[in-house]
């Protein structure tokens, strides 16, 4: 009888331990799951740089061009071999002048099941014409591009080659642009539209039914030395949360010369297409000097545009905080970064 009684004492209690578990409206307190902690890697800005030299050894990547169709081969390949699920998006762009060219967005899907996922984000066509060069006679041609966007491209392809080392508990989408820098300069009320051809598709016909993120980071012109990375007015609009948790993080590295507390004006970019359409929060890192007459660098859309513009520090800044960005999102832990 004893024994009877003390087991019921031991129900009544656990009975009573559960229903303090219940909140008002029924329902009960689930513990959140821990995920393994992750080490966040060093990123490598002599492999970035590499990157970079490699995308400009194709020659400009002007869509349908000789170059574009080589680089392309040569970006889903690399990031077969890190491991990802690689996705080729084709479509046509149709660009202000008349033409249509064959382009492609490049998807590289890390944990493709995954639910909770992140997009990494550059385009990585080269303009077809440098109408801002200082010499006339070259304005009507295309640009090495890189910096525009070069950088960001080999940026993602270090990120996914680490993604392959060292895994974490989350999806992440890399996804390349085509046909962001063919868009009309001082064009009509509404010529905006002729620019992010590429992530305009995509937000319209996305690579899988019913895709969602929970933020995404849009890399552009990112290599050069003494960048300033001020934060966007587009991406403070839509997403202010991300971009000051990613500017806190990036000072706490020590990078504060860097990713500057200013605000600056909107600019149209591929993150501008993708929280419109597309519906998701993303951010731009993008180099915006303070006393620029174009809010950009002086190399923007011009054949000064090449290697010797890239600095490997700024790599190194913008593909570390990157990196720390997403291995915290997945419970990493940060390491010193040498």
């Amino acid at each position: 009888m004893k024994n009877r009684i003390h087991y019921f004492l031991i129900f009544l209690i656990g009975l009573g331990i559960c229903s303090c578990k219940n909140d008002s409206t029924g329902k009960t307190d689930i513990p959140r799951v821990e995920k393994p902690k992750v080490l966040i890697p060093s990123f490598n800005k002599d492999s970035a740089y590499y990157f970079v030299e490699k995308q400009l050894s194709f020659g400009t990547r002007v869509p349908g061009s000789e170059g574009h169709i080589a680089c392309k081969q040569w970006l889903v390949n690399k990031f077969k071999s890190y491991g990802a699920v690689v996705i080729q998006q084709d479509f046509v762009a149709n660009v202000y002048t008349g033409d249509q060219w064959p382009s492609s967005n490049i998807i590289a899907q890390f944990n493709p099941n995954h639910q909770e996922r992140v997009i990494l984000s550059a385009h990585w066509d080269s303009r077809f014409i440098g109408e801002e060069d200082a010499s006339k006679s070259k304005r009507d041609l295309p640009i090495p591009g890189a910096d525009d966007a070069g950088s960001g491209v080999a940026i993602l392809l270090e990120i996914g080659r680490l993604l392959g080392q060292f895994p974490i508990d989350m999806g992440v989408d890399i996804i390349l642009w085509d046909a962001e820098d063919q868009g009309q300069r001082g064009g009509a009320q509404g010529s905006e539209v002729t620019w992010c051809l590429g992530s305009q598709h995509w937000s319209r016909n996305k690579h899988s039914k019913n895709y969602q993120a929970i933020y995404g980071i849009n890399l552009d012109m990112v290599g050069a030395k003494n960048p300033r990375f001020p934060k966007e007015g587009v991406s403070m609009y839509y997403a202010q949360a991300v971009m000051n948790k990613v500017w806190k993080l990036a000072q706490t590295m020590g990078y504060t010369d860097m990713f500057v507390d200013d605000k600056s004006g909107g600019i149209t970019d591929d993150h501008k297409v993708i929280n419109e359409i597309a519906g998701i929060p993303m951010i731009d890192i993008i180099n915006q000097p303070l006393n620029s007459d174009n809010s950009f660098v002086s190399h923007w859309h011009t054949h000064d545009d090449d290697i010797d513009i890239i600095d490997k520090r700024t790599l190194k800044a913008v593909g570390q905080v990157v990196l720390a960005t997403i291995y915290k999102e997945s419970d990493g832990t940060i390491i010193s970064f040498e």
